[in-house]
C-alpha cells in the first residue's frame, strides 16, 4: 500500500486513483479494483448512476483535471468522499483554483487531495489553497516533503487557511507577536 500526506501526516492510503488508458479509453464500472476509488470526473459524468449503485458514498471519490469545471461536481458532493484534483506536471497551477473554488465558493468540506506530479516545493501552497491531503510522487521522499509545512512561520496574504491577511490580523491584536 502507498502512503500520502493527510491531515499534515504521513497515512496508509487505501484509495485506487483511476485513470483511462493510453488511448484514452475508461475503465468499465464492473472492471474497477473492489475497495475505495478515486475516478476520473469524465468516467464519473458516464457512469454515475452505476458507481452509485455498485458503491457506497464511503468509497467513491472523482478526481479533477486542470480543464474539468468544478461547479459540475456540486450538485452529486452528497455521493462522494473525496475530490481529487490531478496536477498533469509540476507547473500547472490551475489545480490551485480548483481547490479555492471547491472550498471557498461551492463548499466542498470532505477531504481533498492533490494527485499527480505533487513536489515538495507545492505542499505549503496547496495546503493554503485548501488540500488536506497530497499524493506525493512516487520518486520522492515522503518524509521530507512533510517537512514542507513548518518552513515559513508566518502567512501575508489571505488564503483558505488564513482568511484575514496579515496587516488586519495584526490591526485586530496590536501589540501581539504574530508568527
Amino acid at each position: 500500500m502507498t502512503s500520502i500526506i493527510r491531515n499534515r501526516g504521513v497515512v496508509e492510503d487505501d484509495w485506487h486513483v483511476v485513470r483511462a488508458a493510453e488511448d484514452g479509453a475508461l475503465p468499465a464500472v464492473d472492471a474497477l479494483p473492489a475497495g475505495r476509488v478515486l475516478v476520473p470526473f469524465a468516467l464519473w459524468q458516464a457512469s454515475r448512476e452505476a458507481l452509485v449503485a455498485t458503491r457506497d458514498a464511503a468509497s467513491i471519490g472523482v478526481w479533477l483535471a486542470p480543464d474539468d469545471e468544478p461547479a459540475d461536481l456540486v450538485a452529486d458532493f452528497d455521493k462522494i468522499a473525496l475530490i481529487g484534483v490531478d496536477f498533469p506536471v509540476f507547473r500547472d497551477g490551475r489545480g490551485y483554483s480548483i481547490a479555492r473554488l471547491l472550498r471557498e465558493r461551492y463548499g466542498w468540506r470532505g477531504e481533498l487531495r492533490a494527485i499527480g506530479d505533487v513536489l515538495r516545493d507545492q505542499l505549503n501552497y496547496m495546503a493554503r489553497c485548501g488540500f488536506d491531503a497530497f499524493a506525493v510522487r512516487a520518486d520522492k521522499d515522503i518524509h521530507d516533503a512533510l517537512r514542507a509545512f513548518s518552513e515559513f512561520s508566518v502567512q501575508y496574504q489571505s488564503a483558505v487557511d488564513t482568511p484575514q491577511p496579515l496587516f488586519r490580523r495584526r490591526a485586530a491584536h496590536p501589540g501581539e507577536q504574530l508568527a
